[in-house]
This record gives structure tokens, C-alpha cells and sequence, in this order.
């Protein structure tokens, strides 16, 4: 089984009218509103800068599949001086209540035009007694709050600033009690963690910023998953079980979707994982960009039986696939 691309993609593209998102538009997070049927993104945004600082923009889709963009301003920035005072970038949203919880990636500075060759990722000179995060310029985890995707809570970072530690995504509802999230953090490798690549965690907490019971859930195992594997998409609550896509980095290092199902009572445990992968690159916008050979989604959403999954391509673009969830299902627990 395979996803299916949208005959109109990609159904974002870099907008040179705004000079905060002239460069790239990729990386979305996606919301289903259930009453209206109305679809939000958040998508990662950047200009032509030498820092490449990063925001998210906001667009909107009655359908699910033809968004407009809703402002000429970015819909979230980063902090002047925070840990996430360099970029702001692949977003996954979940919802309790009334309201929105976004978990995002953030470094302390811009990143730099990494595609670019000699280009250092943002690193500065800085004095060896400065905190790890600002020597290296370390990706960390932050939770913003909302209720309508414009004004916003900076509640703070969500992981430990010694572990660069990325695609973090909540579960939308609590576990026996607990908050529940995936994430990668890339430097638990080795025997004391028992995987030798950046594998997928899973994590429980009484708080939303702090976690402190994890194991791990996934790793690198199957053919087309040649290193490390990490999260993309919030988990779906189906019948079957949680329903997740992740990624996985080939041996020719790019990015493949698979999809797992996680048991609903305790989402440690992996109930299907797709034997291979339901997409991969191979159309040009996903193989010329600024990381070519990259499908990285961060939200999907249902519509009926179709499964919407917005994905970045080649870190410039966005891109819809879809399937029918019900055969996806039946197809993982085949």
C-alpha cells in the first residue's frame, strides 16, 4: 500500500511576496476543526536571510486540499532572546479543551543556509563555559498554547537542555492519567540506551514540561530503515490503536514514511508497523529543494476515510497524500 499525491501539488509554495517566507514553506501541522470541516496549517517558513531565521505561517482549507494563506505575517516568531530566539520551525498540533498545543523545534540562534556549502548551522565563537545548548547551537523542544492560532503562550521548553532533542509530538489525550509524547533525542545511542542509531521514545508526565519516565519505543529495523527513525504525526486514536507516521533515514539518506499502530492503553507497546514504505521521494519538488529527497509530514487529519498527510518536500515546499484509512488499518494488521 502506498499514499497518493494530490494531482495539485505542491499545494504550498514559498510566497516571494512576504519576505519572511520567500525562500521556503514546508514542515505542516494540521488541524481538523470536527463542527466546520475547515482545515488549519501551520507551516515552517524562512526568507532569503544569511541567518535563515525561522517562523510558522498560517493558512487555512475549507476542502483539505486548497489552502489560502490567512495573514503577511507570520502567525508565530521567534522569542528576541530566548532558547528559541533562532528559529521556530516544524510544528504538531493537539488539542485539550479549548485549547491549541503546539510542540515546536527552536534553536538559540538562526540556523545559517545549511544547504550552502562551508555553512557552519549557526554556530558562534563562544567561551567553553557557555551552556552546551548555545555552543552547539542545539535543538531543543518548546510548547506554545493558543486558542485561535494568532495570539499565543510561550509556555517554555519541553526537553532537557543537555539532549538535542527533536520531533517531539503529544498525544491528544491523556494515558491513565498522563500526558504522553514521541520524541528522538539524538544523542541517547549506544549500549547504555540499547540502539546504535537516534531511535523514536515515548514519554509520560504529570506536566506538559517535565518528563521524566521514557523508554524506548522504536528503532531502526526494517530494510528501508537504513539509520535513525523519529516521529512525525500526533497519534490518531482509531479502533485498532494509535495510529502514528513516522520517518526513516536509507542508506541513500532520504526520508521514507511508515506508519505504526501503538495499543491505546499503553502506547509503549507497538500493536503493527508497516512492513514497508507508504511514500518516498520521487516527484521533482521533493527531490530539488534545500534538503533533496525528503517527505516529512507533521500533521494529517481524516476527512471521512481519507486520510489527509501534509508533508514538507525537500524542505521547500508542501505537499498532501492520501489513502484511505480504513484500508491503511486493514492493510497494517493484515
Amino acid at each position: 500500500m502506498k499514499l497518493t499525491r494530490y494531482a495539485g501539488n505542491p499545494i504550498l509554495s514559498p510566497n516571494p511576496a512576504n519576505s519572511w517566507e520567500a525562500l521556503v514553506a514546508t514542515n505542516p501541522g494540521a488541524w481538523l476543526d470536527p463542527e466546520t470541516g475547515k482545515v488549519t496549517m501551520l507551516y515552517r517558513a524562512a526568507g532569503a536571510d544569511v541567518e535563515h531565521r525561522i517562523y510558522l505561517g498560517l493558512a487555512e482549507s475549507d476542502d483539505g486540499c486548497t489552502f489560502r494563506r490567512v495573514s503577511d505575517q507570520p502567525a508565530f516568531s521567534p522569542s528576541v532572546d530566548g532558547f528559541d530566539a533562532g528559529c521556530v520551525e516544524d510544528p504538531r498540533i493537539v488539542k485539550f479543551g479549548d485549547w491549541f498545543y503546539v510542540t515546536y523545534a527552536s534553536r538559540p540562534f538562526p540556523p545559517g543556509q545549511y544547504w550552502e556549502s562551508g555553512a557552519k548551522l549557526g554556530r558562534i565563537p563562544a567561551p567553553p563555559e557557555w551552556p552546551w545548548a548555545l555552543r552547539e547551537n542545539a535543538t531543543a523542544t518548546g510548547l506554545a498554547i493558543t486558542k485561535d492560532f494568532r495570539t499565543w503562550i510561550r509556555a517554555g521548553r519541553m526537553t532537557n537542555p543537555t539532549v538535542d532533542d527533536r520531533d517531539v509530538i503529544l498525544f491528544p489525550e491523556k494515558i491513565r492519567g498522563r500526558f504522553a509524547m514521541l520524541h528522538r533525542p539524538m544523542d541517547w545511542v549506544g549500549p547504555k540506551y540499547g540502539t546504535e542509531y537516534p531511535a523514536m521514545w515515548i514519554s509520560f508526565s504529570e506536566d506538559m514540561l517535565d518528563w521524566r519516565d521514557s523508554r524506548m519505543l522504536a528503532t531502526a529495523t526494517l530494510p528501508w530503515e537504513n539509520k535513525k527513525v523519529g516521529g512525525n504525526t500526533p497519534p490518531m486514536r482509531t479502533d485498532a490503536g494509535w495510529l502514528t507516521l513516522y520517518h526513516a533515514v536509507g542508506a541513500d539518506h532520504r526520508y521514507r514514511l511508515g506508519a505504526m499502530l501503538l495499543d491505546l492503553h499503553d502506547p509503549s507497546r507497538i500493536v503493527a508497523r508497516t512492513p514497508d514504505w507508504l511514500l518516498q521521494p520521487e516527484e521533482p519538488y521533493e527531490l530539488e529543494g534545500y534538503y533533496p529527497g525528503v517527505c516529512f509530514p507533521c500533521g494529517k487529519v481524516a476527512i471521512g476515510d481519507v486520510l489527509h498527510v501534509y508533508y514538507g518536500a525537500a524542505d521547500k515546499y508542501v505537499g498532501l497524500a492520501t489513502c484511505s484509512l480504513s484500508g491503511l488499518l486493514d492493510y497494517m494488521l493484515s
